[in-house]
């Protein structure tokens, strides 16, 4: 999802939850053929640059509204074209373009595009990034939600490391433990289901068949990390990780909040609101619509000191 932004890059855009990116002085070009919409981009682009120089990877990200159908594939076909003819036209430059920035979050120049329709599109220089990405799949995961956690990394700017330690609320079947044991992080996986894949009997992994609502750390037990991927009323486990956080049981959290039929404004209010309970007790609390998140979205945070 895109949004149109204001002129200026106003950090508010940068605590949006469900925009993958705020488009800054975005204009509507049009094209009604593939090669159409292709060459007035380039026009486009090309003028827009005349002045500019190019001396680093740069994001060049083409996107669509997936609700119209054929769409993806039309965009394709004009990305195609596009780099196509760039190539010709400034080889150098047009090596440099990458689909993903390297800062995942934030301002960031380069060229965004957003489909809406067959003929139209918007195009623009410059974009506020909310930190969403398409993460690669490992083949020892034991299930998809492990992309999530991944993701939610590059969103909070840390992940775990070796000798830290995780509590994994409703674990199984192990992806968010697998992907903190993989970097060296002891883990905790509490689950009354089991573990499977390389999150089964891995030597950093230790499965508690536990309802994960219940557990308390024992007396003077804190974690490095909490993580929470439970398939629950997410007002419920909400409450649960303010009550993490009012204990000081853990540093940082990942926590994922499936919203489904319940309105997840009013969640987005009570988790990031300034005022309420995690902001007050957190130096940092971020909310996004990951890009491999479905119904739900996730929370990142980390305690003040």
């Amino acid at each position: 999802m895109l949004t149109p932004a204001p002129a200026t890059t106003s950090p508010a855009f940068v605590g949006c939850c469900f925009a993958h990116a705020a488009l800054v002085d975005s204009v509507e070009l049009r094209g009604a053929s593939v090669n159409a919409a292709a060459r007035t981009l380039l026009d486009w682009f090309l003028a827009s640059c005349r002045d500019e120089r190019f001396e680093q990877p740069w994001p060049l990200q083409f996107r669509a509204d997936y609700s119209v159908p054929g769409l993806t594939r039309r965009v394709a076909a004009i990305e195609r074209e596009f780099s196509e003819n760039f190539t010709k036209r400034l080889a150098r430059v047009a090596r440099l373009a990458r689909p993903q920035p390297a800062a995942p979050r934030g301002p960031a120049r380069g060229l965004f595009l957003f489909f809406h329709d067959f003929e139209n599109f918007r195009a623009s220089r410059a974009a506020i990034l909310g930190g969403q990405r398409r993460m690669a799949d490992d083949p020892g995961a034991p299930s998809r939600s492990y992309l999530k956690v991944e993701e939610a990394y590059g969103v909070l700017g840390r992940e775990p490391r070796e000798g830290e330690t995780v509590a994994d609320l409703g674990a199984a079947p192990g992806g968010w433990s697998f992907s903190a044991a993989k970097r060296g992080a002891s883990v905790l996986a509490l689950d009354n289901g089991p573990l499977k894949g390389a999150a089964l009997g891995h030597p950093l992994i230790s499965h508690e068949q536990a309802d994960a609502f219940r557990h308390a750390p024992a007396p003077g037990k804190t974690y490095d990390w909490l993580f929470c991927d439970v398939v629950d009323d997410p007002v419920k486990v909400l409450a649960l990780l303010e009550h993490w956080v009012a204990q000081r049981w853990c540093h940082r959290f990942i926590v994922n909040l499936k919203f489904g039929r319940t309105d997840p404004l009013p969640l987005l209010r009570r988790a990031t609101a300034l005022g309420e309970s995690l902001p007050r007790a957190c130096s940092t609390v971020w909310a996004r619509h990951l890009f491999h998140d479905r119904e739900e979205f996730t929370l990142v945070g980390e305690l003040r000191a």
